[in-house]
C-alpha cells in the first residue's frame, strides 16, 4: 500500500511538472523574451539598469515592457529576464552599468518574471488535485528563502514561484545561518557538476569548507569496475 501510494504521488507530481513546463513554454512563445546572466562590480545597480532598459523598450513602442531580476545567484551575480530588446540594451550598455560580464542564456523565455503570468492558473489548478503534506525535514522555498510551514503554504509558494525571482543567495544565507562558534553541517552536491558548490563558496566560505561533491556517474563506474 505504501509503495502504491508513493508511486501515485510521484505520478501526480510529475504530471504537475509537465503542466507547469508546458504552460511556461506557451507563455514564453507569446513574447520575444529571454534571460541574461550578469556579473557586476560593487557599483552595479541592477534595478536601475532594468529601469532604463524598460524605458528604452517604451521608446521603441513596446507596451508594459518587462526587464527585472529573475535570479539572485550570489553576491555580484544576477540573472535578468524580460523582453529581448531590453536585454540587448543592457549588453550594449554593460560598461555604463558596471557589468563586467554578460551572457545570454540558452532558454526560450523570461522565466520567473510577470511574463509567465499565463502559466500561473494552469499550475494552480493541477496543484488543487494533489495532496501535499508538510515535509518531514526542513525544506526552504526560493521564493522567500524561508522554510515551508504547511501544505497550503507549499501550494501557494509553488504557484508564486513561477512569476517570482529565485532567491538562491538569500536561501543560502538562511540555510547556513549559525550562532557564532556553531559548526557548519556537511554539505553534499550529488551530480555531474559542482556549480552549486561554487555558488556556496561565494555566499558562505565557512560553510563551503564542509562541502563535498559526489559524482554519481563516477561511483557507478567504479562499482562496475
Amino acid at each position: 500500500a505504501c509503495i502504491y501510494r508513493a508511486s501515485l504521488f510521484l505520478s501526480l507530481a510529475l504530471y504537475a511538472v509537465k503542466v507547469r513546463a508546458e504552460a511556461m513554454q506557451k507563455a514564453s512563445e507569446a513574447v520575444p523574451s529571454g534571460m541574461l546572466s550578469v556579473v557586476g562590480q560593487r557599483e552595479a545597480n541592477y534595478k536601475f539598469a532594468c529601469l532604463e532598459a524598460r524605458k528604452h523598450c517604451e521608446s521603441l513602442g513596446i507596451e508594459n515592457p518587462v526587464c527585472e531580476i529573475s535570479n539572485y545567484l550570489f553576491p555580484d551575480s544576477r540573472v535578468i529576464a524580460g523582453h529581448l530588446q531590453a536585454l540587448e540594451f543592457l549588453q550594449e550598455n554593460a560598461r555604463k552599468y558596471y557589468f563586467t560580464r554578460t551572457k545570454m542564456l540558452p532558454v526560450s523565455g523570461a522565466f520567473h518574471t510577470r511574463l509567465m503570468e499565463p502559466a500561473v492558473e494552469p499550475l494552480a489548478e493541477v496543484l488543487k488535485s494533489i495532496e501535499i503534506q508538510k515535509p518531514l525535514v526542513c525544506v526552504y522555498s526560493n521564493v522567500d528563502g524561508k522554510k515551508y510551514m504547511h501544505s497550503k503554504h507549499i501550494q501557494k509558494l509553488l504557484v508564486k514561484q513561477v512569476v517570482s525571482p529565485v532567491l538562491w543567495e538569500q536561501t543560502m544565507h538562511s540555510l547556513y545561518e549559525r550562532k557564532q562558534g556553531t559548526e557548519f553541517p556537511y554539505t553534499y552536491e550529488v551530480g555531474p557538476g559542482k556549480q552549486l558548490g561554487a555558488i556556496l563558496k561565494k555566499c558562505n566560505l565557512k560553510a563551503w569548507k564542509q562541502y563535498n561533491h559526489v559524482d554519481a556517474l563516477e561511483d557507478e563506474e567504479a562499482a562496475e569496475a
